[in-house]
C-alpha cells in the first residue's frame, strides 16, 4: 500500500454483538466484539469501550456507565487493527430500556478511537435491557 493510498482511508469501526435482536435481559453476560478497519497500527492513541446507559428527554439527563476499558499506546496496549477486540460484562438488573413520551432509558456499546492526528472516531451499538416474557 502506498502513501497515498493510506491519507485515502477512512478510519472506522464496526461493533458486533451476539444477540442478533440487540435484546439483553437483567443480569446476562453483554458479548460480542468489535473491529478497526482503515487504520495503519502507529496511528492510533488510544481505544476506549464503554457500555452504558442514558436518559433523555425533559428534565437532567443522567448517564451511568456499566463498564469501560482503556487500550493506549502511553500505557504500552497492543492495538492491533487486525484483530476483533471481544466484547464482554455482566450487565445489571436495572434500569431497564424504555421509551416513554417524557423519557427514554436507552443502552449503548460505545467505541471511541483516538488518532495521532487528534482525530476521534466513534461507533455506537444500541441495545435493549428488557425483562424476561412471561410465558
Amino acid at each position: 500500500m502506498s502513501e497515498t493510498d493510506n491519507a485515502e482511508l477512512t478510519p472506522q469501526i464496526n461493533i458486533f454483538l451476539d444477540s442478533k435482536d440487540y435484546i439483553y435481559h437483567p443480569g446476562d453476560c453483554l458479548t460480542g466484539f468489535y473491529t478497526i478497519l482503515d487504520v495503519i497500527t502507529d496511528q492510533i492513541v488510544s481505544v476506549e469501550l464503554t457500555v452504558f446507559w442514558h436518559t433523555e428527554g425533559k428534565g437532567d439527563e443522567d448517564l451511568t456507565i456499566i463498564d469501560y476499558q482503556l487500550l493506549s499506546r502511553r500505557k504500552e496496549d497492543w492495538i492491533n487493527p487486525n484483530t476483533p477486540i471481544k466484547i464482554e460484562t455482566t450487565l445489571p438488573l436495572s434500569p431497564l430500556s424504555y421509551e416513554g413520551t417524557l423519557i427514554k432509558i436507552r443502552w449503548a456499546v460505545r467505541v471511541c478511537m483516538t488518532l495521532d492526528s487528534g482525530k476521534e472516531i466513534v461507533s455506537e451499538r444500541v441495545f435493549f435491557l428488557k425483562k424476561h416474557e412471561s410465558v
